[in-house]
């Protein structure tokens, strides 16, 4: 699974409000909503978010392993 917890971190850190993602940066609310949901999102998105917050990758997402299912 991928979680985007990190990017939330980040925009606490860096003061950037969803308010300003929206409005100055033009990121669409259906983005930040599947972001939220830990949905998937393209590369791009990730790349925009990279520049506008001016940070990497790890800063934005996290890989978590499933937990593996036993064997029936």
């Amino acid at each position: 699974m991928i979680s985007y917890d990190n990017l939330w971190i980040t925009m606490r850190n860096k003061g950037v409000t969803q308010y300003a993602l929206i409005k100055q940066h033009h990121i669409s609310p259906a983005q930040i909503t599947r972001l939220k949901r830990n949905e998937s999102v393209s590369t791009h998105t990730i790349e925009v978010f990279c520049r506008i917050l001016d940070c990497t990758v790890s800063d934005v997402m996290t890989y978590i392993p499933d937990e593996e299912k036993p064997k029936v």
